[in-house]
């Protein structure tokens, strides 16, 4: 970690640095707030960050994985993630709702959502795909939606899901530059949950990150700027069984 000096002059630049990209600073579950990784972790005094329910990255950047490092575990919850000391507290179908704090319109893409049995590595996470979002009409993508309100997107916690502790994987591709190879962005954007209800249905298999996605998938490599009116989505097939 560096000095709060360097904090201070990292926070004066964020703004620049977000005019493309973001992150997802929080999210609530009926009002209440709980506070997702802010980049700047990394640079507060060893020991003196927030302790968050998000996943801190190496992504002080504010950027993205590209398609030649979907093979590395990166892509599960950013670079080099590493696990939140926090849980948001939700109930199984509940709805959950992320606040990005900021999106380009430039940057358009789907919007989808995975859940994992919890654990303590990025690479140990096997996602099952609960929802995804992507052309709503015409131009308008998810993305567009989400800008429209006030950079949030929301998704429903599966109502049969099992009590217990999980991660949930929220991402967006933006498409932009996806007309070339390596070209697609992604920003995924992990935290953890304790889901509490009298759901009986785990996830009995799941996908490992570095299996998601492959660099020349049709929904990775897309024209965005075409006349098309659905989108192939890629990763697996949304989970639905304890819906």
């Amino acid at each position: 970690m560096k000095s709060y000096t360097t904090l201070l002059g990292l926070v004066a630049f964020l703004p620049q640095l977000t005019l493309a990209h973001g992150f997802v600073s929080g999210v609530t579950v009926n009002g209440k707030w709980t506070a997702g990784s802010d980049p700047v972790w990394y640079y507060y005094p060893e020991g003196t960050a927030p302790t968050t329910a998000g996943w801190d990255a190496l992504n002080q950047d504010i950027g993205f994985i590209e398609p030649a490092n979907f093979g590395t575990s990166d892509i599960a919850c950013h670079k080099s993630a590493k696990v939140g000391k926090n849980f948001v507290d939700v109930k199984a179908g509940d709805k959950i709702t992320f606040y990005w704090n900021t999106w380009a319109d430039s940057h358009k893409g789907p919007i989808m959502n995975y859940i994992a049995p919890y654990k303590t590595t990025a690479g140990d996470l096997k996602w099952s795909k609960i929802s995804q979002a992507s052309i709503v009409s015409g131009s308008t993508w998810a993305t567009d939606s989400l800008i429209a309100n006030n950079f949030t997107a929301s998704t429903t916690i599966p109502k049969n899901l099992k009590a217990g502790d999980y991660v949930i994987r929220h991402e967006i591709i933006a498409l932009h530059g996806a007309t070339n190879d390596n070209g697609a962005q992604a920003y995924p954007q992990c935290l953890n949950l304790k889901v509490s209800g009298s759901g009986k249905v785990a996830p009995s298999t799941g996908v490992a990150g570095t299996s998601l996605y492959k660099r020349a998938d049709p929904g990775i490599m897309f024209n965005v700027y075409g006349s098309a009116t659905s989108y192939p989505y890629p990763g697996p097939q949304l989970w639905t069984a304890a819906n």
